[in-house]
């Protein structure tokens, strides 16, 4: 036997990135995802006119239509695996199983189209699974506030909003780790991860 071996499953913790159509879902799992992410990225196409609202984002050219899979490890009792949501609702009936075991949720928020994620908001908040807002700072985008977006969004003061930068692998890091300081902060457990 070697004595180096060790048999201990590493726990696996599950995080979610969701928002809406277009916000950098994909590109915050592929910046921070220590593996080549697994994605389910589908060319738009003519059949989407009508139903895929481009403004805003009309340089996009393709869409998630099933899921992102990255991961990340911690040390070798941990793991991380991120799960990106897609963001029309068409695909919606796979947030159930997407969501099923999850840690919690980052929420994308692009300012320029906020309301696109009230959906993921209010799924997060109707299944009392913790979530973070991450306000991804488009370049050429008016900035705003944490306040301001807390104030449009209409969340709970102890939801943490930050400003980040989906393509930042220090960024998206930031973001992961405010979702666990919450999460654990919300079970009594204070973590420290700086």
């Amino acid at each position: 036997m070697d004595s180096g071996r060790s048999d201990r499953i590493p726990v696996a913790l599950k995080i979610l990135i969701a928002g809406g159509f277009g916000v950098g879902k994909t590109t915050l799992v592929g910046a921070v995802s220590e593996i080549r992410p697994l994605q389910t990225e589908e060319v738009l196409t003519d059949a989407s006119v009508g139903t895929d609202d481009l403004s805003g984002v009309e340089g996009k050219q393709t869409t998630t239509v099933a899921m992102d899979f990255g991961r990340i490890t911690i040390n070798d009792d941990l793991q991380v695996y991120l799960f990106g949501t897609p963001g029309q609702d068409r695909f919606w009936f796979l947030w159930d199983e997407l969501a099923y075991g999850a840690l919690g949720a980052v929420v994308l928020a692009d300012t320029r189209r906020l309301a696109d994620c009230f959906p993921s908001v209010d799924y997060f908040e109707r299944r009392g699974i913790p979530f973070v807002v991450g306000v991804n700072c488009f370049d050429g985008a008016r900035r705003y506030s944490v306040e301001a977006v807390r104030s449009a969004l209409d969340l709970d003061p102890d939801v943490p909003i930050l400003l980040c930068d989906a393509r930042s692998r220090q960024s998206g890091k930031e973001v992961l780790i405010a979702l666990v300081e919450h999460v654990a902060q919300r079970q009594g457990d204070p973590v420290r991860t700086h």
